[in-house]
């Protein structure tokens, strides 16, 4: 009887110290949401936050508006990509022949700068590394079409549990039409739960998986967005995603979503999506880099 109320007794202080925890995690929680709206307040951009930890715990701010994930959609891109390389198991270094017409001029993209007029063949490896790394919008039109369109790379995305996003566009179709932009979107809860799930669920193999984040980690985009303000030995993963200003000069978007990797090896993932913006490009970018911070603080 003794070791049974002892069994009991224990349960209940367990039971007691678990619910205590979840208590001063939910008010970390809402006391760091409390102030990123703050800081925001007055700022001429609608801004959306969402953070994941490993354990699940979740911060989200401004979450049900349907941002444009601009060249942040080269992410999907590139999980749809690996998904039909490993099922066929075709290498990184699997070269592809890529046609001079398929290098479109007046867009974003280095492989045409380096390549203008001329057939190419290149690796798969590498148009991953022109399009994430590089943001290349050739080379991401290219991937696409590779995967078997956007069609499909929407239903592949859909099919991994991901649902409040779409994505519609291409590269191509959103040059010649840039309010077509809008039709690629995401919540940034959905975001970082993608970001999650390639980075924890063996989606492919891991020398596809591994790839991925190295490729990511060598982002040139937006240095001055989520690692801005963070320590020069936070290893950041991440993909960024601009517009051009309309007439008005307001911007459709300003985006980085991306895993953060801690000095001490604590990992959280993070998407802060800056839509309709009125302020300069810089603060844009502090706007990210700042809230980055903010959550990096928390997180110590």
């Amino acid at each position: 009887m003794y070791e049974i109320n002892n069994m009991k007794l224990r349960y209940t202080l367990i039971g007691v110290l678990c619910f205590s925890i979840n208590i001063v995690l939910q008010a970390q929680q809402q006391a760091l949401e409390g102030k990123i709206a703050g800081f925001l307040k007055g700022k001429k951009a609608t801004v959306g936050v969402a953070v994941l930890t490993d354990k699940d715990e979740t911060i989200l701010h401004n979450n049900k508006v349907h941002y444009p994930l601009l060249s942040v959609f080269k992410f999907h891109v590139a999980l749809a990509v690996l998904d039909k390389m490993n099922r066929e198991e075709i290498p990184l270094k699997h070269i592809v022949h890529v046609k001079a017409s398929q290098l479109q001029p007046n867009t974003y993209s280095p492989l045409q700068q380096k390549h203008s007029g001329q057939d190419l063949d290149i690796s798969l490896g590498e148009l991953l590394q022109y399009s994430i790394s590089l943001s290349d919008n050739n080379a991401c039109d290219i991937l696409i079409e590779y995967a078997g369109g956007i069609g499909h790379i929407h239903q592949y995305i859909r099919k991994l549990g991901i649902n409040d996003f779409n994505l519609s566009e291409t590269e191509d179709s959103m040059h010649r039409n840039p309010q077509k932009a809008y039709a690629n979107w995401s919540t940034p809860s959905e975001m970082v739960r993608l970001l999650k799930m390639a980075d924890e669920k063996n989606l492919f193999a891991p020398v596809y998986r591994d790839f991925l984040w190295k490729t990511m980690t060598e982002t040139a985009t937006g240095s001055n967005k989520l690692k801005g303000l963070l320590p020069s030995n936070t290893v950041v993963g991440h993909k960024t995603g601009s517009s051009d200003r309309n007439l008005k000069g307001v911007k459709m978007a300003d985006n980085d979503a991306g895993i953060v990797i801690m000095p001490g090896g604590k990992k959280y993932y993070i998407a802060v999506f800056v839509t309709d913006s009125s302020e300069t490009d810089e603060e844009d970018a502090a706007i990210i880099a700042h809230i980055s911070r903010m959550v990096y603080d928390e997180m110590k």
